[in-house]
């Protein structure tokens, strides 16, 4: 199902500490991840609106706005004042705040934000691009622009000519061959095509080896 735009959809994927819905229907795609302990996480920011933040404080206590890049920056200051703190990966920081954003908190490979909750880097798309991987079991994987659904529907590595580096990209995806997730989201989402999951690292693995085979 597609959520209207502004409103935030029914849950997409239950574990057991936390839920994961999609809010609204643009692009970038933007994901919540209400969390029992920690709050509400945004993976890319919404339009801001006073009836969408209502909507979140209704389901949750939003405290995280992740942006796995710049390309998912919006109303960063009015998401602040609701009492959001800003992460980003610390080389995409720049490109942020040359957009007129705000980072809060610019981490480095070795921070996380929670004992289960941590950052994968995959630049290459642009200079900074990094992905949340929550990981417990079974484990999801946020990976902004760094995947793309393919025909298939399945997140893979996709050149494009705006990529900030293709030979980063290609071989930052050599980095989640050994990683084991049962969900993955990217910041292009069609709800009737593409393939979240379950047992989506084996597809991914898959569709990454088969880059190098050609």
């Amino acid at each position: 199902m597609s959520a209207s735009p502004g409103t935030i959809g029914p849950a997409l994927v239950e574990l057991r500490e936390r839920n994961i819905h999609r809010v609204g229907d643009d692009e970038p795609a933007v994901w919540l991840i209400d969390d029992r302990e920690m709050g509400g996480i945004l993976v890319n920011a919404p339009p801001f609106s006073d009836a969408l933040l209502q909507e979140l404080r209704a389901l949750t206590e939003p405290r995280w706005l992740f942006l796995p890049s710049h390309r998912g920056a919006r109303d960063l200051d009015a998401w602040r004042e609701a009492g959001l703190e800003v992460l980003a990966y610390e080389a995409e920081a720049p490109a942020i705040r040359a957009a007129g954003g705000t980072v809060d908190t610019p981490f480095n490979r070795k921070q996380r934000l929670s004992r289960t909750i941590d950052f994968l880097p995959m630049g290459g798309v642009t200079e900074g691009t990094c992905a949340l991987r929550i990981k417990n079991l079974p484990g999801a994987i946020f990976f902004g622009p760094a995947l793309t659904p393919g025909e298939d529907g399945w997140p893979t590595v996709i050149p494009e000519a705006t990529d900030h580096s293709a030979e980063a990209r290609l071989f930052g995806s050599l980095g989640i061959k050994d990683l084991k997730f049962a969900w993955a989201f990217c910041d292009r989402h069609d709800p009737e095509t593409t393939q979240i999951g379950p047992d989506a690292d084996q597809h991914i693995h898959a569709r990454v080896e088969a880059l190098f085979e050609d």
